[in-house]
């Protein structure tokens, strides 16, 4: 008996391996379709009936790809990805028109920063983490780019888009001027896309090695990321379907910086964003439909 168990026993080990990697394939494979369906509407009029899938404004944000489908939360105007860890987004994606931005209905002072309902209270960040810590709740989504309605605005203000960041002359600072200048490029191209998201860059220290440090804040330790990145992509296929889309990707130090720093000095290829990441952008486009650099206004 012995023996025998001593022969079955590589076969089991080998079975049990092999349904393990099946199962966590699997797993993978479900997560992607649970979060492409959180965005996907199948409308039950008779355009269903007839198999017609009716377009959402999730459709519409992410028709480039999902950088990731980790914790996938998807509004009227935007949709994240959300990090239990690090409490804070991944990433963020916003979808800006001529049209939408023209329109001024909502009321800043009206909208209040509020945890996310959507996420487990354990993995939250609340306002008492960011209090007294030195950090701004940093937008992620621009608050000023969804003031085409209060709802949309609103959204804006969950704490699962916002991150910690330096108040004077970043947050209040080079990170507005980005925001507006991404808003600017919206006169000009029908379509801009906005990508946004935390990062957490190794630095080397006096012993000759990297490391990856940074601070946390807070009871629930909200992750301070040492960079950010912003990616925004013009399309003005709508006006000429030939021409290229346009993109132009930053990454920015979480750090206070002078007020004459041109934009294009934290201009990095998009590359550079992806590698450092982990996160892979535009994969439903080809890299030869891109044009990289200033986009002309």
């Amino acid at each position: 008996m012995a023996r025998l168990r001593s022969l079955l026993w590589p076969t089991t080990f080998f079975l049990g391996g092999f349904a393990g990697i099946y199962l966590d394939r699997q797993l993978h494979l479900n997560s992607k379709i649970t979060a492409k369906t959180n965005i996907i509407d199948i409308s039950k009029d008779s355009n269903h009936a007839a198999g017609v899938v009716t377009s959402t404004p999730a459709d519409q944000i992410m028709k480039f790809g999902f950088p990731s489908y980790e914790n996938i939360k998807s509004r009227d105007d935007y949709v994240l990805s959300y990090n239990r860890v690090h409490r804070t987004a991944n990433w963020v994606v916003e979808h800006l028109t001529k049209e939408k931005l023209h329109q001024r209905n909502a009321d800043r002072s009206e909208s209040s920063f509020v945890e996310d309902p959507s996420v487990p209270e354990l993995f939250r960040s609340t306002n008492k983490d960011y209090a007294k810590s030195g950090f701004d709740r940093g937008h992620l989504a621009a608050a000023r780019n969804h003031a085409h309605s209060q709802g949309a605005m609103k959204d804006t203000f969950y704490l699962s888009n916002m991150s910690p960041q330096v108040g004077e002359g970043f947050n209040r600072g080079f990170w507005n001027k980005l925001e507006q200048h991404a808003r600017s490029l919206a006169k000009v191209c029908p379509d801009v896309y906005v990508f946004t998201g935390p990062l957490y860059l190794p630095r080397s220290e006096s012993d000759g090695k990297k490391y990856v440090k940074y601070q946390v804040i807070g009871k629930n330790n909200v992750a301070v990321p040492t960079h950010f990145f912003k990616i925004i992509l013009g399309d003005r296929r709508k006006d000429n379907k030939d021409t290229k889309l346009e993109v132009q990707a930053f990454l920015i130090p979480n750090k206070s910086i002078p007020d004459d720093t041109p934009l294009h000095a934290f201009m990095v290829p998009l590359e550079s964003i992806e590698k450092a990441s982990g996160l892979l952008f535009l994969d439903k486009i080809s890299r030869s439909a891109i044009k990289q650099g200033r986009l002309s206004t």
